[in-house]
């Protein structure tokens, strides 16, 4: 069997039983989701649930990644909160429809790819983050509705139904896996507050979500460039998160499943999916990691979950939501709560004594920032700047020369480690042109020479022999370096066997 499925491969085995009910659970999670985002964006709570239908079918059908799940998603609604709050709804879907152009584009220009530059610390600290969020955004169920916490029986009664719902998620699976553990749970407890009439919080104490099929319309919003300045660096940051968090979710599902998924192709989802979305009435999104090891931990693997998932929620709000209004909100945190324990990844914190220190500072810096600021995209670039810097660091510190003077008294330098702008500094500390000899060679063989700064370090080094009026030779470099340097004809010895091929990082070329 091929370690990788292809993802367009329709023809592999669907467990349509699985599927169905696996979606059926993924809808019933998303609807306090979508409602709660949508209240957090300042926005009316059917525009989440819109979006969490436009965004689900359509990843769903055209994604990238079978098997996850697209949806409203706190990531965007934090990002367009204040443009919902000083210019109303239409903006918003404005910004959604760019967004999603945007998104579209970066998929086209196969963009995705980019993915392949997060370093693990960082997805260990992004994964970390969002089981955090997932969990502590789950306390909210244990306030009333003026945010003091419960107390007494209503505590008691809820903290119960959580952890049952928690226990069934946990022990079903090792009994059987005939039906999804998670939609038992929520059955089960939605039986057992209804049969014993038992007074919690519901799905109606957070919002109705009654309402028709999303109605398509064009945002009423002036089409001219003072609006395109309001709402572009909206769109910019509402299509980065999107991205970032979609495709670092697509690789967590790549992992779990064996299996892999097409980035470029996820990206123009998501987008064509914002695109609709914001013309649906809809507030956008993007993947949602929560519902999607939902989806997979049911043992969904084909579209089909997506799909159902999608369809189903749709039919919750047109014609089923005074049923769904009903179900304890116990069980969806239960769910969520197990949702977020098997995010987290707890092996990150046994490699704790085994990881570079520098992996563990990115890794706790990412979960830092993503947990205190909400921002995924700002606590993804800014773990993967870190990561770059010191990786150049350490390269920095691999710059070797080996000296030797041969029986004609030539003096060598045979150059060991990358030379590029962080390792200049301990390059020209190997040289010593004032009592070096009258000839001497500089051996690139077992070296690159990476960039600009590099380039001109040589330049540099070469003109301090030159003045003194020393004789230098450079061996080994590349054609495009001997191009670049300014002395190439006289100190480069050329050996068209033996020179390296590469191309120096120039804007040129």
């Amino acid at each position: 069997m091929k370690k990788y499925l292809n993802v367009f491969d329709f023809k592999q085995k669907v467990d349509y039983k699985i599927e169905v009910l696996s979606g059926l659970t993924v809808a019933m999670a998303l609807v306090p989701e979508a409602v709660a985002f949508a209240i957090i964006a300042g926005l009316s709570p059917l525009t989440g649930l819109y979006a969490a239908f436009v965004m689900g079918l359509v990843t769903s059908v055209l994604g990238g990644r079978p098997g996850m799940i697209s949806g409203a998603t706190g990531a965007v609604a934090i990002v367009i909160v204040s443009l919902a709050i000083s210019h109303g709804p239409e903006y918003v879907f404005a910004t959604v429809i760019l967004a999603g152009i945007i998104q579209l584009l970066a998929g086209v220009l196969k963009l995705g790819k980019l993915m392949r530059l997060v370093p693990h610390p960082v997805i260990f600290g992004f994964v970390n983050g969002l089981a955090i969020i997932i969990f502590i955004s789950q306390l909210e169920q244990f306030k009333d509705s003026q945010g003091a916490w419960l107390t007494g029986s209503s505590l008691y009664i809820l903290l119960a139904l959580v952890f049952l719902t928690m226990l069934i998620i946990w022990g079903l699976p090792k009994l059987t896996k005939v039906f999804p553990a998670s939609l038992i749970a929520i059955l089960t407890i939605f039986a057992i507050v209804y049969f014993f009439g038992i007074d919690t919080k519901t799905v109606r104490d957070m919002a109705s979500i009654q309402g028709g099929f999303p109605p398509f319309h064009l945002p009423s919003v002036p089409l001219n460039l003072e609006t395109f300045s309001l709402i572009f660096p909206y769109a910019l940051i509402v299509a980065g998160v999107g991205l970032i968090e979609s495709l670092l979710t697509l690789n967590i599902i790549d992992e779990i499943t064996g299996t892999r998924g097409s980035g470029n192709k996820e990206a123009v989802a998501q987008g064509f999916a914002n695109v609709l979305s914001g013309m649906f009435s809809g507030m956008g999104g993007c993947a949602m990691i929560g519902q999607s090891l939902i989806n997979i931990s049911n043992g969904a693997r084909a579209r089909l979950s997506g799909v159902v998932a999608a369809v189903v929620l749709l039919f919750f709000v047109m014609f089923g939501a005074n049923l769904i209004e009903q179900v304890p909100m116990a069980a969806l945190t239960g769910l969520m709560i197990m949702v977020a324990i098997g995010t987290f990844e707890w092996s990150s914190l046994r490699a704790f004594n085994k990881m570079p220190k520098s992996d563990v500072f990115v890794m706790v810096t990412v979960t830092l920032v993503t947990v205190l600021l909400h921002n995924l995209a700002l606590a993804v670039i800014l773990g993967v700047i870190i990561a770059a810097l010191v990786f150049a660091w350490d390269n920095a510190k691999r710059i070797r020369a080996r000296k030797s003077i041969d029986e004609k008294g030539v003096k060598h330098y045979e150059i060991y480690g990358p030379l590029f702008f962080g390792s200049i500094a301990a390059f020209n500390e190997k040289f010593d042109p004032v009592n070096d000899p009258r000839e001497v060679i500089i051996d690139f063989r077992e070296s690159r020479v990476v960039d600009m700064s590099a380039i001109e370090a040589l330049n540099k080094i070469t003109e301090r022999y030159l003045k003194l009026g020393k004789k230098l030779h450079l061996r080994h470099l590349s054609q495009d370096c001997q191009v670049l340097l300014k002395n190439a004809d006289k100190i480069i010895d050329v050996n068209v066997l033996e020179d390296p091929n590469y191309k120096v990082l120039v804007d040129e070329l």
